[in-house]
């Protein structure tokens, strides 16, 4: 081909991670590790030798790892992320004549062979000693006279053949006619937050003390200690902005609200200001500050809800109406997402001649909320909102606040929801709410994290929501409330619950057929007591514990399910690099009744002896078992605790192990 050099013989191709042909990056955390393999091959019996190359953004040098071959033609090269940002990494691969000079070397038998190849061995050190410097140089010049010389045969084949000949030539390599893959592939490094993170969802106007009383951030400060006792690391507060009056939704979600009615904080906007505003009885900017930096005491970020959308007493309406589509009776099209009606939201118009304005004063928003503090947003509906504002959005604030974190909270089609998540958004709602078998769990789970979308997308596993209160939980008492928080707390390294709804139980939809609760707060105030005897404010605080202390459950790609002989149980594993730490979960999906069956463990992968007993430790009950082989027997009683989660103890002390102290 034209312009092409026709001496590049090496091949690249079918480069993991790569998604979408490069268009789109893959995620990591500081600390992770990239892990890239490709095929890498050559014309002929040649050897080939390929490098993996990466650098920071902001650094215009690369730095390199060798890769080495698998299976195949098959080569894995990998390299750590250690600052937030973007990584950038490609591949390098030539013919290694050097290389193949050897391996043709120890083929060779007639001893005027062997001679002839030391010959053309020299030749390829003396010229590598030319691209080497200083000591380097020398020694292989040094190597090229040994071939050269009068040594025995025996000998020159030895200095042939060492491994410090082959690590100098491979320092110094002749890559004239090297192969450079043709796209520069893209790694986003988030802090760890984006990877592990408990969530907690509250309603800030629902902290006061007494019924009818207005929750402010006064005390929300109050209801920390009880959250961070609980375990969460994440404080997620819906809109706390101005809400609309007109068409201001009442109880239970009816079209005519009364005078004491709080409407939607999701209706956005009022007289009283917008998106960059607080509703004046949560208090001042000032005490949403002081929050905002209390929170940071107990270990809490708060995160804020980033819905755009307005009231249609929104200031915006009357500045901007260009930013709104209109009817021909002169009135805006409300919100609606049949057979739910929104009558008290107004959708932006994208599609707008002034949409540069509107997208800046959208990105305005974001800056504002970091400048108060908040470093994480749970972004509403995103999904309803052109693809390409949000990855210019989200790539303008991260060059503000580079470890801004994103949650998509988009429950939508597939496709949609990946491609979200790819053009930026660091976590993303997911199915998980209602995945309840056992088949279901285990095809969605392995889809998330085994294959191509565990590069990319990174779940936030919610049992519940304002929005979502699933049939499960309606019907299936507090075994069902424990197992879907120890299901989403364990299957997944981020979760999320709306409380106190889900600490208390809260199972009553509007209707039957429903999934909405009964007396929701998104319309009315609620008066929590937290402090109820039978909350399961202490069980979740003992799963998030367990998950703060056992490294294995705080990444997603290293989940595995195994088999148990039984439908209504279900098993899977995950562990820490070089098995430091394995977690074995168990659950009984069965709300109702006990359930047992034997479970099958790979006990090699696990780098359990198959013929030693193992212990497991329950995390939960704090009981300890001694199993032996692959299969052992569970049996899990959903009135008790419907779940283990076991800490595996690859082998346990025999009477010889401490005849060895005496």
């Amino acid at each position: 081909m034209q312009g092409e050099d026709g001496r590049k013989r090496a091949v690249i191709e079918q480069v993991k991670p790569e998604i979408d042909g490069g268009r789109f990056a893959i995620k990591r955390t500081v600390g992770e590790t990239v892990v890239v393999e490709a095929n890498v091959f050559t014309d002929g019996h040649d050897a080939v030798s390929c490098v993996l190359r990466y650098r920071r953004e902001d650094m215009s040098s690369w730095s390199e790892v060798p890769m080495h071959p698998l299976d195949g033609d098959r080569w894995q090269g990998k390299f750590k992320v250690t600052a937030v940002g973007r990584y950038y990494y490609t591949l390098i691969a030539w013919v290694d004549h050097f290389k193949s000079w050897r391996q043709e070397l120890t083929r060779r038998i007639q001893p005027e062979d062997i001679v002839l190849q030391l010959q053309v061995g020299a030749q390829w050190l003396e010229a590598a000693s030319g691209r080497a410097e200083g000591e380097a140089s020398q020694r292989l010049r040094n190597q090229a006279k040994r071939l050269e010389g009068t040594d025995e045969l025996s000998e020159k084949l030895t200095t042939a053949l060492e491994e410090e000949t082959s690590l100098l030539m491979a320092h110094y390599p002749d890559r004239r006619f090297a192969t450079c893959y043709d796209k520069e592939l893209i790694v986003v490094v988030d802090r760890p937050r984006a990877r592990f993170s408990a969530w907690y969802e509250m309603f800030p106007r629902a902290c006061a003390t007494q019924a009818s009383q207005h929750g402010d951030f006064k005390s929300c400060e109050a209801r920390l200690p009880y959250i961070a006792t609980m375990g969460f690391d994440v404080l997620y507060l819906p809109p706390i902005h101005p809400i609309g009056r007109i068409n201001r939704k009442g109880r239970n979600n009816t079209l005519i609200a009364g005078p004491e009615d709080p409407g939607s904080p999701w209706a956005i906007g009022a007289k009283e200001g917008g998106h960059k505003s607080i509703h004046p009885q949560l208090g001042t900017l000032e005490d949403f500050r002081r929050f905002v930096a209390k929170a940071r005491e107990f270990g809490i970020e708060v995160a804020l809800d980033i819905a755009f959308q307005c009231a249609p007493d929104h200031p915006y309406i009357k500045a901007h109406p260009e930013w709104f589509r209109w009817r021909p009776d002169n009135t805006v099209q409300y919100a609606e997402n049949p057979p739910k009606k929104y009558e008290d939201i107004y959708p932006f118009y994208f599609e707008t001649d002034q949409w540069q304005p509107l997208w800046e004063e959208l990105k305005s928003v974001f800056l504002f909320w970091i400048e108060q503090g908040v470093h994480i947003f749970r972004v509403d509906n995103p999904h309803t909102k052109p693809f390409l504002f949000w990855e210019w959005l989200i790539a303008e604030v991260k060059k503000v606040q580079p470890d801004a974190l994103f949650l998509s909270e988009a429950f939508t089609r597939p496709n949609v929801m990946y491609r979200l998540a790819k053009l930026g958004f660091t976590q993303s709602y997911n199915y998980f709410p209602w995945r309840n078998t056992k088949q279901e769990l285990t095809e969605y789970f392995t889809e998330l994290t085994q294959t191509e979308v565990r590069e990319y997308f990174r779940p936030n596993l919610w049992p519940n929501t304002p929005d979502i209160l699933t049939e499960y939980l309606q019907f299936g008492g507090r075994p069902a409330f424990m197992i879907r928080l120890v299901l989403a707390a364990t299957l997944g390294a981020s979760y999320g619950i709306y409380g106190p709804a889900y600490e208390l139980m809260e199972n009553m939809p509007r209707s039957s057929g429903s999934e909405e609760y009964l007396n929701s707060e998104k319309y009315q105030l609620r008066l929590w007591d937290i402090g109820r005897d039978d909350s399961l404010k202490d069980f979740i605080a003992q799963v998030n514990q367990i998950r703060r202390s056992h490294l294995a459950l705080q990444f997603d790609g290293n989940l595995h399910f195994y088999p148990v002989d039984n439908e209504q149980i279900i098993c899977y594993g995950k562990w820490a690099a070089n098995l430091a730490d394995i977690i074995l979960v168990v659950v009984n999906l069965d709300v109702h009744y006990t359930q047992s069956g034997w479970v099958e463990l790979p006990l090699e992968t696990l780098g359990i002896e198959p013929h030693l007993p193992y212990q497991v430790h329950d995390l939960l009950s704090d009981t300890h078992y001694l199993w032996h082989g692959p299969r052992n027997y569970v049996e899990l009683n959903p009135a008790l605790i419907p779940a283990h989660i076991f800490r595996l103890q690859c082998r346990v002390r025999t009477e010889q192990d401490f005849d060895s102290f005496m």
